[in-house]
């Protein structure tokens, strides 16, 4: 499970060497949603992840959370729980009652290592379009400008009110879609650091693998 919420927020950090947003409406709302979330505290979402693999005509649901805050992050799935304190990472292994401890490389701009790129990866690398608006929520398509990358589409859902995310859907070339179903999104919650460490002290008998 932490290999495909890892994928999913990976990707959306691939760029282009080319910038072109062709829609500035949705430049517009995005800017709002980027400067809203860097500007928190700390950026809280409790989803649900559905993926459904349309060539195996398969599907399944986990639920989880996750903080942000700058490049700090602890995110929690079911079978998983990852610290990073934008030094060091801590995934622990319930099941196996494992950690292991890593050193992500400086030069890595993906989740694992800059979180915070999520809020700006529209930037560079997609054309940017908004598809519908309602009420309540505008709904944005992000379209890679790489035509080598697995990605098909991303499609944000971002409400009006609080310029927060309610939706995520990621379209890859193998059939595979990932969707993120946001039940609270909160920008309010100031983490302490010991937030993003892994303490040993909680997690008695567990096995420590250091690979740093």
């Amino acid at each position: 499970m932490k290999i495909r919420i890892i994928l999913l927020l990976t990707v959306f950090l691939q760029t282009a060497d080319v910038i072109s947003q062709t829609d500035p409406a949705a430049v517009k709302i995005l800017d709002k949603f980027s400067s809203a979330a860097l500007s928190a505290p700390s950026v809280s979402m409790k989803f649900k992840l559905s993926t459904d693999d349309l060539a195996e005509n398969s599907s399944d649901t986990l639920n989880g959370s996750v903080i942000i805050s700058k490049d700090k992050y602890k995110l929690e799935l079911p079978d998983n729980i990852v610290w990073f304190n934008e030094d060091v990472s801590w995934s622990y292994l319930p099941a196996e009652k494992e950690v292991t401890i890593t050193k992500p490389d400086k030069k890595d701009n993906s989740f694992q290592n800059k979180p915070s790129g999520i809020f700006t990866m529209y930037k560079k690398g997609y054309k940017v379009r908004l598809i519908d608006e309602n009420a309540t929520s505008w709904t944005i398509d992000l379209y890679p400008e790489d035509i080598k990358s697995e990605i098909i589409r991303v499609r944000l859902t971002i409400g009006k009110t609080s310029n927060d995310l309610k939706r995520l859907e990621y379209k890859r070339n193998d059939g595979v879609v990932l969707t993120v179903m946001v039940s609270e999104y909160n920008l309010k919650f100031k983490p302490d650091q010991e937030t993003f460490i892994f303490k040993p002290e909680k997690y008695k008998g567990v096995e420590i693998v250091d690979m740093r």
